[in-house]
């Protein structure tokens, strides 16, 4: 086997399998006769290992999605790869530009590890290809990212919270237990989480403006351009969008797609032309601070794992900007 891991120090938060492994892998979800021929990790992705594969008597590559060891996860972030298996069938407005599911193991007697097989898509990262065009050619791609979102957002769910549980009753309960979670693993980290924790408190103060929201609709949860593939054509033509692993139940304003489409008045703003306009009445300004302050304290989450400390630090002068607004 070609096997091409991405060279790491020991510290790092994503840490590869071995050749053996991938071919353990490969035996039980493809048979025992399969003979892989390489596997190559991808780069681009911080959370789970992921690597191309090529067999022997399969025309295509296939992806395997290697989740982080049990211990190594965040509360905030339990069992994503579960999460993500769970969404497929909610899935079914986008089937055409996800990867399908091959093969799943929860066991653990292989590797230690949740793991996935995929399908392999089709295209280029669009990081990688966006670029290449002409910058007035990017609103287009932004206007397809905001009817692939809205067409998410039509899927109606049964409780508040993440696709494959802890389900909640109400949405403030949800985002209440998510800033929770988040100040946890903060302090576990020996991080100051009085920020994430004060905006916990407030939210559980004015838990009936978050209760407005009343019917869950799912959320990518972590859908942007680093998520989406690129067809090769003429013009930005989205083919593929990956790693939904972060989906939950909640209300649309708080997804983090929604999030990244609001922050700069430049071409992404052609997203709205297709996703449809924001609310904007006062309580619809109050819950986009609480969502900001959540994905802010997941950032900070994030950028420690990746040993940014300079960060980690900005995220507290972010952060308490976000708190002035809301007290």
């Amino acid at each position: 086997m070609d096997f091409r891991p991405i060279p790491r120090d020991s510290h790092a938060f994503q840490q590869s399998v071995t050749a053996a492994e991938i071919e353990a892998i490969a035996r039980r979800a493809l048979g025992s006769r399969i003979r892989v021929t390489s596997a190559v990790e991808l780069a681009g992705g911080m959370y789970n290992n992921s690597y191309r594969i090529t067999t022997e008597g399969l025309e295509r590559p296939i992806i395997l999605r290697i989740a982080p060891a049990p211990a190594g996860q965040f509360t905030s972030e339990h069992e994503l790869m579960r999460n993500e298996y769970a969404t497929v069938p909610y899935l079914a407005p986008v089937a055409d530009l996800i990867p399908r599911v091959l093969f799943a193991d929860w066991s653990h007697e292989i590797t230690g590890r949740d793991w996935m097989l995929q399908s392999h898509l089709d295209g280029a990262p669009a990081p990688d290809r966006l670029g290449d065009y002409p910058r007035d050619l990017w609103p287009g791609f932004f206007a397809q990212l905001g009817e692939i979102t809205a067409r998410v957002h039509t899927v109606r769910g049964p409780h508040f919270g993440p696709v494959a549980g802890p389900g909640h009753h109400t949405w403030g309960m949800a985002v209440i237990a998510s800033l929770k979670a988040i100040a946890d693993d903060l302090g576990s980290l020996g991080l100051d989480a009085a920020d994430v924790s004060k905006v916990a408190d407030l939210a559980a103060e004015h838990r009936n403006v978050l209760d407005e929201v009343t019917e869950p609709r799912l959320l990518t949860g972590d859908l942007w351009t680093v998520n989406t593939m690129l067809a090769a054509a003429p013009t930005p033509v989205i083919s593929g969008i990956l790693d939904l692993d972060r989906t939950l139940w909640g209300d649309p304003a708080a997804d983090w797609t929604i999030r990244m489409a609001s922050a700069k008045a430049d071409e992404r703003t052609a997203f709205w032309e297709t996703y449809g306009p924001r609310a904007t009445s006062a309580a619809d300004a109050w819950r986009a601070l609480v969502y900001e302050a959540r994905h802010l304290g997941a950032i900070r989450l994030e950028r420690h794992r990746l040993h940014n400390s300079e960060g980690v630090r900005d995220s507290y002068a972010t952060m308490a900007a976000v708190l002035a607004q809301l007290t």
